[in-house]
Parts: C-alpha cells; sequence; structure tokens
C-alpha cells in the first residue's frame, strides 16, 4: 500500500486507524494546516487513539498541527466526574517499522501527545508539543517496546512527562530537546502490567548501561536528578556526562537509591551515583 495525502488548511478528523498488510507500504503524509479533533471529547475519549498506525512499514509524516482540544476532558477530570472518558492519545505508532515523524506540532492533547509501541527505527525531529499546566496526563513523548529510537530538537511542555520511556525500549537516543514546562525525562509508566516486556515484578525493573550528556538547565524543583531504583534489582552502569541543572538559580540537589554508575566532566548537583 502506498498512500500520499496532503491536508492544508483545518480538517475535522474522527478516529482514524493506518493498517498495512504488506511488507512494503509506504504512507507520506504532509500537513500544510491544522487537524482537530470534534469539539466533544467524548467523540473519541474512549477509543484510544485519536490517529493510529499499526504494522506499517514506512511512515513519513511531515509539518503540520495536530489539535486535540483537550481542555474540556480535563476539566471533567479536574472536576471529580467519575463519568469522563479515559481520553485519547493524539498520534500512536504500535508494530511498525521506519518511520520519521518531522516537523510536527501537537497541541492540546486529550491523552499523550505520541506513542510508539513495538516499532523499530523511529526518528523524531523538529517537533513541538504543547498543553496547558492543568492538563494531566498529557505525556509529550512515550516510548515502550520498542528498538532504535532517535528524538532530535524538539520543545516539549505539558503537565506531564516531556518524555517517558516504559518497558522493553532499548537503544533510544535523546538529544537536543527543550523541555518545560513539565516532569522531565522519565523513565516511568513500567509496572503498571504485571508481565509487561522487562518487568520482573511491578516494583522491581531493572535499568543499566544509559549516559546523560551535555544536559543544562532549570528545574521546578530543588532535587533536579532522581535515581530512585529497586534493591532487588538496582540500577548499574549510569553516566552522567557534562551536566549542569540549577533551581531557582541556586545549586540543586541530587538523590540516588539503590543506584551505581560514574560522572565526568563538569557535573551540577554532585552526583549521588556510587562507583
Amino acid at each position: 500500500m502506498l498512500l500520499k495525502s496532503i491536508f492544508s488548511q483545518q480538517y475535522l478528523l474522527h478516529n482514524v486507524v493506518f493498517q498495512g498488510q504488506c511488507r512494503n507500504n509506504d504512507i507520506t503524509i504532509h500537513i500544510e494546516g491544522t487537524l482537530v479533533t470534534p469539539s466533544d471529547y467524548n467523540v473519541i475519549g474512549d477509543g484510544g487513539n485519536w490517529i493510529l498506525f499499526e504494522h506499517v512499514n514506512g511512515v513519513y509524516i511531515y509539518g503540520g498541527i495536530l489539535d486535540g482540544q483537550g481542555a474540556g476532558l480535563w476539566a471533567c477530570k479536574r472536576s471529580g466526574n467519575n463519568n469522563c472518558p479515559s481520553g485519547a492519545t493524539t498520534l500512536g505508532f504500535s508494530n511498525s517499522n521506519n518511520i520519521l515523524i518531522n516537523g510536527l506540532t501537537s497541541q492540546n492533547s486529550q491523552m499523550f501527545h505520541v506513542v510508539i509501541n513495538g516499532c523499530h527505527n523511529v526518528k523524531v525531529q523538529g517537533v513541538r508539543v504543547s498543553a496547558s499546566g492543568n492538563s494531566p496526563n498529557t505525556d509529550g513523548i512515550h516510548v515502550q517496546s520498542s528498538s532504535d529510537v532517535t528524538i532530535l530538537n524538539a520543545r516539549i511542555g505539558t503537565e506531564d512527562d516531556c518524555v517517558s520511556v516504559g518497558p522493553g525500549t532499548t537503544n533510544l537516543w535523546i538529544e537536543n530537546v527543550a523541555c518545560g514546562p513539565g516532569h522531565g525525562i522519565s523513565i516511568g509508566s513500567l509496572g503498571k502490567e504485571l508481565h509487561e516486556a522487562g518487568v520482573q515484578n511491578p516494583s522491581g525493573v531493572k535499568i543499566s548501561d544509559m549516559t546523560y550528556q551535555d544536559i543544562h538547565g532549570s528545574s521546578a524543583t530543588e532535587v533536579v536528578v532522581k535515581f530512585d531504583c529497586s534493591p532487588m534489582y538496582p540500577c548499574f552502569g549510569i553516566n552522567l556526562e557534562d551536566v549542569k541543572l540549577i533551581y531557582k538559580n541556586q545549586p540543586a540537589e541530587a538523590s540516588c537509591r539503590n543506584a551505581d554508575g560514574s560522572a565526568s566532566g563538569f557535573v551540577q548537583p554532585n552526583s549521588c551515583l556510587k562507583l
């Protein structure tokens, strides 16, 4: 299947699923305007994903804006209403290979903005993600069960994680990502399901051989670096290289629990990793 689409101006889209059944099924999409969800959040709120690509080899998305119009659902959740839908991920990729997302903007997603699940060879470049400070569970980019994923030159500001890394992720490269507001880059969303890949038990996840290099910025909290690892499955092989993070223009703090690693170059706050 070869699909080339061009969206211009503004389009209203309901749930969309692209499925590929053959080896060579390139999908190329140029978005020159804005795609928006229906204003009634119930229309897609329980659909899981607004736009989903699954079992596709070759997905190329260029430019444009995806507007999830999530403010109404966020307000519903904040009100304590138990009948609110869970919310839809704006853009999802499942069990697909060779993906490029270039210059896309995602704003006001109901839930996660971009999810990469079970994919190989993914490049996310020049992406902009934004949601207001009162938008729950609006992770910018979530990666899980995927390999060879690169995230470059992104600007992400949400109520939740800028980038979250889930179970079964290998060879992930994140470079030149401006994060804020948000919770930073987190290895999180792990252990929610007992049989997730890489999860030995809900509180014991192995994390190893990770490098944090050339990271600079300020934090909304005094503890700017936190490794909170399981005593049964401690973190090891954690490397900090040229890291400078501050809190309100003052030295910040680092917190380590059951974490081994090393530090090189200028590292602030001082590393708490065990050598």
